[in-house]
């Protein structure tokens, strides 16, 4: 059984082909540009190189991008009154506020500092209590963008038995709030698995759909994922200059169902939920 592989690049333009035409119209309509401001503090260079890739996502898809580069010498204070800034400014529908943060800056207090309206990464407690409650206002950028992937590709979840590897705010948890709702592409019965999980290879390979989250390259191998399985592998590690996930794809790949690549798999589906988000939030505003 050769895996199918889901295009995530291909499924991403289509997103963000989509989300131009809304966003045309929402400009004849009301008149109003959506505008996402990116903070980027310090050179990281992946971080420089995603903040880039979204810059030119925004253009391609009508709206208005800024970035505030800071150095990595600023201080929390400095940064929180950029924030407050961005959050008074009206013209301001979204921001993001680049993560890792250098050693000086407390995380949680910075995205806690993002006003809930324009919290397009959906960090914010509000918004993460909403989503817990089944009323998201915003959706989590990378467990949407599975979400949507599993959509696009004609896999069934209701029903089916999902296992998350991973717990972290980012895409763990929000990952299995959206597949155990009730709603479309959801309704699955969910186990979230971590380092600290007994038995992992027994969990995992229970799966029908294991999302893989760990951050730990290649660390899903062929043992651990049932015959026929889907695998939406959203790690991305460097390994010798090169790019890989958290599944290792020339095992894993000939007993899947499904299964995504890196990169071009989930990675591009961020940043299409990311400008979806986007528009969302200059709709509320417009309202």
């Amino acid at each position: 059984m050769a895996a199918h592989i889901i295009d995530g690049k291909a499924i991403a333009a289509e997103t963000r082909a989509q989300l131009a035409t809304e966003v045309a119209a929402f400009k004849n309509e009301t008149g109003v540009i959506p505008h996402l401001a990116a903070i980027l503090v310090g050179d990281d260079p992946a971080s420089a190189v995603y903040v880039r890739n979204k810059e030119r996502a925004c253009e391609k898809a009508g709206m208005k991008s800024t970035l505030h580069r800071l150095s990595a010498e600023t201080t929390q204070a400095e940064l929180l009154d950029l924030i407050a800034q961005c959050n008074n400014d009206a013209t301001v529908h979204g921001i993001l506020v680049q993560l890792p943060l250098p050693k000086q800056i407390d995380e949680q207090t910075v995205l806690d500092s993002v006003t809930p309206l324009k919290d397009v990464d959906c960090f914010h407690p509000e918004n993460v209590g909403l989503l817990a409650q089944g009323r998201p206002r915003y959706q989590p950028c990378t467990p949407r963008g599975v979400q949507v992937m599993l959509e696009k590709s004609n896999i069934e979840v209701a029903g089916k038995h999902a296992v998350v590897l991973g717990r972290s705010e980012i895409v763990g948890k929000p990952m299995a709030m959206l597949l155990v709702q009730k709603g479309p592409v959801a309704n699955a019965t969910v186990t979230i698995c971590h380092s600290r999980t007994a038995n992992l290879p027994e969990i995992t390979r229970q799966a029908d759909i294991l999302v893989a989250a760990i951050g730990k390259p290649n660390f899903v191998t062929n043992e651990m994922v049932k015959p026929g399985a889907v695998v939406m592998d959203v790690g991305i590690n460097s390994v010798d200059g090169k790019l890989v996930g958290d599944v290792d794809f020339d095992a894993v790949a000939p007993i899947a169902s499904a299964i995504t690549p890196v990169p071009g798999g989930v990675g591009p589906m961020t940043i299409a939920m990311l400008l979806d988000n986007t528009l969302t939030a200059a709709r509320l505003a417009a309202q």
